[in-house]
């Protein structure tokens, strides 16, 4: 189709160059006429009838039309036989059909002619034959003509290869597009090294592919976690209930078996209720409630919070915020996300230890630091404690989900903050939070 209408604009532009090549070529023969009709009318009627004599014996290729009436119509000199009936006299250029009469013979001739009459009554006709305009058109229309076909034919020849270059390239995509809809998200767009929109385009889509393949995985991935330990905690209460079933007996004993049954559906509970949590927070359906948040004030609310099991286990739980620092974000999730880093803090570090949370003002952020005594997360761990359901060899028997860490790593991108895990003893985390005159 653009083959097509680049041809047809091709023909356009050939013949608007052949119609205003004649038309130019026409006005510039009817200003020489005008500019001679001038010249003849300042001479005197002697030297007018030499200068017409002289004129038509220059004219070689009998083309020049000169000639001179008496008022009586009567013709005086020139080669033009006599007047047209329908020429007015004027500074107009008029075209009409004339008989030629010189020595070469009689003929009738299409030409461009201006009348003009004189004080004394004579009427001088002067003109140019159109076969002259006609020949250079015609020369010049089959140049036009002699370049048209090659051009017409080269533009459907590049269109026809565009096309079918095109059309391969869908059919390929239209392939492996259908593969990936049937489920192979391995498979991938065809594109070049060039920089031509339909390569960008499949790196692109290519580039989402990544991400959604990505995606599919981890989220597989977090469903075996998901069946895996909701599984565990199912299959204990259920064998709990059996064995209570047939050994009980007495109303205590039941008694028993139920709470051990209620604490391992406690538990399924628990990570069906962080799961959603997760999914919650990760869907960004809390940013209604940003605002300013004092930081001081929070890290010492989760002090308070935490200083009776700390004191429990023999730890030492230290509370340092000498500066009011704010940042812009949710409260309740941010209290969430520090609880969440000290209580792995006191969970991890053993009696005697040391627990401590500070806030410290950083470049262009505030930084809630929470640090502990513990064993630490191994340089391999730093990332592989912020997946779900991860829980390292060190957590030996103590309690958890392994989702605590996954939470935080999700509060802190939904407020776009820094979260990172500091290398050196013991386990440093911190959040670097923006000060509260720029909103994340």
């Amino acid at each position: 189709m653009v083959a097509w209408i680049f041809a047809a604009f091709v023909v356009a532009l050939l013949g608007f160059v052949y119609l205003k090549t004649k038309n130019d070529l026409t006005m510039r023969s009817d200003r020489m006429i005008a500019s001679q009709m001038r010249l003849f009318v300042q001479l005197s009627p002697e030297r007018r009838l030499d200068a017409i004599d002289e004129d038509l014996k220059q004219d070689s290729d009998r083309v020049r039309l000169t000639a001179l009436f008496g008022s009586d119509g009567r013709r005086i000199a020139g080669n033009l036989e006599h007047l047209p009936p329908d020429l007015k006299a004027g500074d107009a250029v008029q075209t009409a059909v004339v008989d030629r009469a010189d020595e070469s013979g009689r003929e009738q001739q299409a030409v461009r002619l201006i009348a003009r009459k004189l004080p004394n009554g004579d009427v001088l006709v002067i003109g140019r034959s159109v076969d002259e305009v006609g020949e250079i058109a015609r020369v010049l229309g089959g140049a036009l003509a002699l370049g048209l076909l090659p051009a017409v034919l080269l533009c459907l020849c590049v269109g026809w290869a565009l096309s079918a270059r095109a059309r391969r390239r869908i059919f390929e995509v239209n392939e492996r597009v259908q593969r990936i809809v049937a489920g192979n998200l391995r498979e991938r767009l065809p594109h070049g090294n060039g920089d031509d929109p339909f390569s960008n385009l499949a790196m692109i889509v290519n580039g989402m592919l990544d991400e959604m393949e990505t995606l599919i995985q981890s989220l597989a991935g977090v469903g075996n976690d998901i069946a895996h330990d909701l599984r565990t905690p199912l299959a204990r209460a259920r064998l709990t209930l059996e064995r209570g079933l047939t050994k009980a007996r007495t109303l205590d004993q039941l008694r028993m078996v139920a709470d051990k049954t209620i604490a391992g559906i406690d538990q399924s509970l628990a990570i069906v209720t962080a799961i959603l949590r997760l999914a919650e927070i990760e869907k960004s359906q809390r940013l209604a409630g940003f605002g300013k948040v004092a930081l001081a004030d929070l890290i010492r609310e989760v002090g308070d919070m935490y200083d009776p099991i700390a004191e429990d286990k023999g730890i030492t739980l230290l509370v340092h915020s000498p500066d009011e620092l704010s940042a812009y974000g949710d409260r309740d999730l941010l209290i969430e996300a520090v609880a969440n880093l000290v209580d792995n803090a006191v969970k991890f570090t053993p009696g005697g230890g040391r627990v401590e949370i500070r806030l410290i003002p950083g470049h262009g952020e505030s930084i809630v630091r929470v640090k502990d005594t513990g064993a630490g997360i191994s340089e391999h761990e730093r990332d592989a404690v912020l997946r779900r359901f991860y829980r390292s060899d060190k957590a030996g028997h103590t309690s958890g989900l392994g989702l605590g860490l996954n939470l935080v790593a999700a509060i802190a991108r939904l407020h776009g903050f820094r979260l990172t895990i500091v290398p050196g003893s013991g386990c440093v985390v911190e959040i670097g939070c923006p000060y509260a005159s720029t909103p994340a």
